[in-house]
């Protein structure tokens, strides 16, 4: 997709942003930046998403785990992950988050594996939010979401756009691409220009 086919696109989205559904796995994004070769910035993506969804802010939705470290007993959150949720806010994001769990791991250097899975926080919202929403554009390639994306387009009749890197877009979105639930896929490749936070230097 060239840059006028983007401005076309973000225009029609622009024109009914009080009625679309952003929803944002930064867990998910955040890995993106091993094949694009760039980062994407929150500030930069928190712009571009006040152009597909703009008044309330629940309908900005921004999904990251909260890490504490490995202790179960520490309430000081690690800095670059308060970092990234600071961000998120003052870029006008409804934060959604969780604790990260720390997972024993014998394959990991420090015999440590984190996780924090956002996905039934997403596909419950994504179904709570429905009488609010005619398009849900979602900020992930994960395959996972293809059931409650599914539902939501043959019960509700809702609009579906997905934004992911080309390398990290599951096979059960293609799929559902084929079938005509999902109405656009768009990549972030082609977004470089407007998503990426040293674009500048």
């Amino acid at each position: 997709m060239d840059k006028i086919d983007i401005n076309k696109l973000i225009n029609k989205l622009e024109a009914t942003r009080s009625r679309n559904l952003v929803i944002v796995d930064f867990g998910n994004v955040e890995k993106w930046k091993d094949s694009l070769g760039w980062k994407i910035g929150i500030k930069e993506l928190g712009k571009l998403v006040k152009h597909l969804s703009s008044g309330k802010k629940f309908l900005r939705r921004f999904y990251y785990g909260s890490d504490y470290g490995p202790k179960d007993s520490s309430f000081n959150m690690i800095p670059w992950s308060k970092g990234i949720l600071e961000k998120a806010e003052l870029s006008g994001f409804e934060i959604e988050t969780k604790r990260v769990k720390y997972i024993h791991d014998p394959n990991r250097t420090q015999g440590l594996d984190k996780k924090c899975d956002l996905d039934v926080e997403m596909a419950v919202d994504i179904i709570a939010e429905r009488e609010n929403y005619d398009t849900v554009v979602v900020f992930s390639g994960d395959g996972d979401l293809a059931y409650v994306l599914k539902y939501i387009f043959k019960s509700y009749n809702k609009k579906i756009i997905i934004f992911a890197a080309r390398d990290h877009l599951g096979k059960e979105l293609v799929t559902l691409k084929e079938q005509g639930i999902i109405e656009h896929v768009l990549f972030a490749e082609d977004f470089e220009y407007r998503l990426d936070k040293d674009r500048f230097k």
